[in-house]
């Protein structure tokens, strides 16, 4: 237990608290991250209503003990002497361990992970606890508790059902849908949470995981819970719907996410439906039902194993409907929907009384899922005048944080619009991955608000938390935070408080932050906006937002494509594709890829220097950089004999020296011919410090099925090159010879390795997966000034834009030095605004640009104007350059801000 706090009597935090549950929503049953909930403490135990739990009242701690455990998971204690240990998380990553001697490890097998490899890992770190599914040789596991089941996720979802079956008598929402579940539950809980003590799936975990570390936060202290549940194919519903049993079931909308799982939106709709098996009232819109093709089918009828003709009693006893069609039948039914500024003014009728609400919000979605909320909240039994104060001071619901370069070589992580436990502790973990290379960690916080917890006990956890994440300075703002000092060593972390944000502000120095990663946490009414922007680099509006969390999806989405036994390399050169090396290479290393390549050294060097550790391949080395290369454990692509030589001469006989081989199969760039092998093979039998980690070649034509026929046989003149040179070698080479494309179309050829580019950041050039992929990259603008320009008169430079009619037109913060080609000027290439196309008017200029607005009132200065992301395809602005998107990414200048952000 880490010696900062204060007190020498450590109690572990309650169930309410979940470490590091990171870049799950992309990660269904991979073990990428940790997972730790607690579950027990040294305590004073009363019993609940069950025989093998117990509850410390004064710290809010349920308790399993490791007998209890293997009973509830009806599971083999291998060992003959148990060595008794109260359990105090949950631990699925190796990567993240806290507090080793109260963990229990449940090594889960994915198709390109196994927990069981990293037991030893794990057993060095101080864990003792293990649930296990394979045949493991425990005898160097001394003083260790093994417990074998069939299955370790079956089991972690066994241990969530028992848990969830200690409260009989909880009231629990369960959200299912294709989209706005997370949406909707942070809005439950901002209704909810004046009259409730309520426990919430965190952040969109609603996987077969992430369900199971929900409900594992109920405590006796809840009396609602809302959680989540997604599934991605059939079957899947019935390993959540016992672990979550919601009394009260929302059904929010059906989309086309998930949707390869499943045969028909029918099927998806069904499989869906299940989660409600046994729930008292079903909110949903019959629009929604009536979209699948099931309303007269009786699903629900189905779901439940009742007969047909028991239909009509179900829908009238449990179904809680709404529409906005007065054709249809509903409960609730939205006569009228009007827009006023920036808030919407809902109207309608329910039990044959009139009722209204005004929401804060104007699109489509945020009105679909506040209908939701008010069905809900009626069928709660709350007063529609209740119901309507809450809705109007609806926040937005903070799905993500950024991370923007500050000042002083400082990073800036920005998560100021929400403030618990569980979010901070996300950040915390994301403060860790990406302030690699920075000792210095600042965390500057307000006060946690509608806790529902004492707030002792409160603050005590977070100064856990500020430990273990090695937390060097803290900066509270607030009336309670303060309380912190009781449990803050100051020997160990720095702790100011100030009373505002204001207060804060005005003393605050901007030397006082030096080449330190620095995390934003508040609660919304402290205005952290204020702090973030003092701190950032001031730069122009013009920023590239890159989105992380479609990374993690992409990298999956081709892993999950390979054989477990197929490495991936991954290409990070030209700044990750212009969307920040630092970060994407922080990123990879946190997702174990197993190499990075980059185009010449000094991008690895810089690489090395960000605290990246990963093997990393130089595809352009040149000799003046060998000793740099060496130094810095980076290994060169070799594709010449002159080169080679060059190399020779440099290395020493008894020092191992790593390069790659590249063949040339057709691409006639760089790479040893056949004719090159015989004087190859001699230098490198010569030459046994040097090790050839891997041989490899590059694809002309991946992409193009009119080209497959020379792609093949670039294939068979690699195998062969192969196969000649290694002849006689005791240790075979990598091989690797496809590219992002290639790897989606040529599984035969997926080899050793393949090498992931374009496709990490979205992009599939055979189109075969591009709906799988997500959009990372977003380049956005803003309006500097609106102007009415008169037919006739012209626009820009050349005065090659004239007005046809009158027009409106918007100068924007982008032009061809942040890198928007002067190619998309003179009306061929239009920019989203406001959920409209806007052309760009005359000649793209330096550093702006001017669009025509004239059908698009209600536009303003100051407003966001998108270039591509994921409104617009940077294909189509590349095909608009007469270029391919590469070019596109990697001409965004360096002077646009690059803000990361993860959901």
């Amino acid at each position: 237990m880490c010696n900062h706090l204060r007190s020498r009597e450590i109690y572990f935090p309650t169930t309410k608290w979940l470490h590091a549950l990171f870049f799950f929503s992309q990660v269904q049953n991979k073990l990428i991250a940790i997972f730790a909930t607690d579950l027990t403490s040294n305590c004073k135990q009363d019993k609940t209503a069950a025989d093998n739990s117990c509850y410390n009242r004064t710290h809010g701690i349920m308790t399993y003990s490791i007998t209890q455990i293997v009973d509830i998971l009806h599971g083999t204690l291998l060992h003959s002497t148990v060595f008794e240990a109260e359990m105090a998380h949950i631990l699925l990553d190796s990567r993240r361990v806290m507090f080793p001697k109260n963990s229990l490890f449940f090594a889960i097998v994915g198709k390109r992970h196994n927990g069981h490899q990293f037991m030893p890992d794990l057993y060095a770190k101080g864990v003792r606890n293990f649930v296990i599914s394979e045949n493991v040789a425990i005898q160097p596991f001394t003083n260790a508790n093994f417990i074998k089941v069939d299955d370790c996720l079956r089991a972690l979802q066994q241990l969530a059902i028992h848990h969830r079956r200690q409260f009989p008598d909880l009231q629990v929402i369960g959200i299912t849908g294709s989209n706005g579940k997370t949406m909707v539950k942070e809005w439950l809980f901002q209704l909810l949470q004046p009259d409730k003590q309520i426990v919430r799936s965190p952040k969109s975990y609603n996987s077969q995981i992430g369900v199971a570390l929900s409900v594992l936060q109920i405590s006796p202290e809840h009396n609602l819970a809302i959680f989540e549940a997604g599934v991605s194919e059939k079957g899947e519903m019935q390993y959540l719907e016992p672990m979550i049993q919601p009394t009260i079931g929302i059904f929010t909308m059906l989309g086309m996410a998930h949707s390869e799982g499943f045969d028909s939106p029918k099927e998806k709709t069904l499989e869906k439906f299940k989660l409600f098996k046994n729930s008292k009232h079903i909110v949903y819109s019959v629009e929604a039902r009536r979209t699948a093709h099931i309303a007269e089918e009786g699903v629900l009828a189905r779901v439940q194993g009742l007969p047909m003709r028991e239909k009509l009693t179900i829908s009238e006893s449990i179904l809680a409907s709404w529409t906005r069609n007065l054709k249809l039948s509903a409960d609730l039914y939205v006569h009228s929907i009007q827009t006023i500024g920036n808030k919407t003014l809902l109207k309608g009728s329910f039990k044959n009384n009139l009722i209204e609400m005004t929401i804060p919000f104007t699109d489509n979605a945020s009105i679909e899922n506040a209908i939701s909320c008010w069905m809900t909240l009626l069928q709660m039994g709350y007063a529609p005048t209740v119901i309507a104060e809450r809705m109007a001071r609806l926040e937005p619901v903070a799905m993500r944080l950024e991370l923007k370069a500050g000042l002083n070589n400082c990073l800036v992580i920005n998560d100021s619009y929400n403030s618990d436990l569980t979010s901070l502790n996300i950040a915390l973990d994301f403060m860790v991955q990406q302030g690699a290379g920075r000792i210095a960690k600042t965390l500057i916080m307000s006060d946690i608000l509608q806790s529902g917890q004492d707030l002792e006990s409160l603050y005590r956890k977070v100064a856990e938390l500020a430990c273990e994440k090695k937390i060097t300075r803290l900066i509270g703002i607030g009336s309670d935070i303060v309380l912190l000092q009781n449990w803050l060593d100051p020997a160990c972390v720095k702790a100011e408080f100030y009373t505002t944000t204001p207060e804060f502000l005005k003393n605050i120095q901007n030397r006082a932050f030096q080449n330190e990663v620095i995390l934003l946490k508040g609660a919304r009414i402290f205005e952290f906006e204020r702090i973030a922007d003092r701190l950032s680099q001031k730069t122009h509006k013009t920023v590239l937002e890159v989105n992380l969390n479609a990374l993690s999806n992409n990298l999956l989405t081709f892993k999950k494509l390979l054989e477990p036994n197929v490495k991936m390399m991954v290409m990070v050169k030209a700044s990750a594709y212009g969307n920040g090396s630092h970060e994407v290479g922080r990123l990879l290393e946190y997702h174990k890829t197993d190499y990075l390549a980059v185009a010449y050294a000094d991008e690895g060097i810089d690489l090395r220097n960000a605290g990246i550790k990963l093997p990393m391949m130089v595809l352009n080395p040149e000799p003046a950089s060998f000793e740099a290369m060496s130094r810095y454990d980076l290994e060169p692509e070799m594709y010449s004999l002159r080169l080679l030589n060059q190399f020779v001469d440099f290395t020493d006989k008894n020092d191992t020296q790593k390069i790659h081989l590249k063949f040339d199969t057709g691409m006639h760039r760089l790479g040893f011919s056949p004719a090159d092998l015989p004087e190859l093979s001699r230098i490198l039998k010569n030459n046994p410090q040097i090790q050839v980690q891997s041989v490899f070649s590059h694809l002309a034509a991946s992409e193009s099925p009119a080209f497959d026929a020379f792609t093949q046989g670039q294939f068979k003149q690699f195998n062969a090159m192969y196969e000649t040179l290694t002849q006689g070698w005791k240790a075979k080479p990598l091989r690797h010879i496809l590219n992002s494309s290639g790897i989606v179309r040529f599984p035969a050829a997926r080899l050793d390795m393949v090498r992931l580019g374009i496709g990490l950041y979205g992009i599939d050039g055979s189109q075969t997966i591009q709906k799988k992929l997500q959009c990372v990259q977003t380049l956005k603008a803003t309006i500097s000034q609106i102007k009415n320009i008169p037919a006739g008169d012209t626009i820009g430079y050349s005065r090659r834009g004239v007005a046809v009619t009158d027009m409106r037109i918007a100068t924007i913060s982008i032009g061809y030095a942040d890198g928007l080609l002067r190619g998309a000027g003179n009306g061929k290439f239009a920019v989203w605004l406001h959920g409209k196309r806007a052309l760009i008017v005359g000649g793209v200029c330096m550093d702006m640009c001017m669009i025509d607005i004239s059908q698009i009132p209600e536009a303003k200065e100051g407003d966001e104007v998108e270039i591509f992301g994921t409104n617009v395809s940077v294909n189509e602005l590349a095909k608009a350059l007469d270029t391919i998107p590469y070019e596109i990414f990697t001409n965004v200048s360096e002077r646009v801000k690059r803000v990361y952000f993860q959901e």
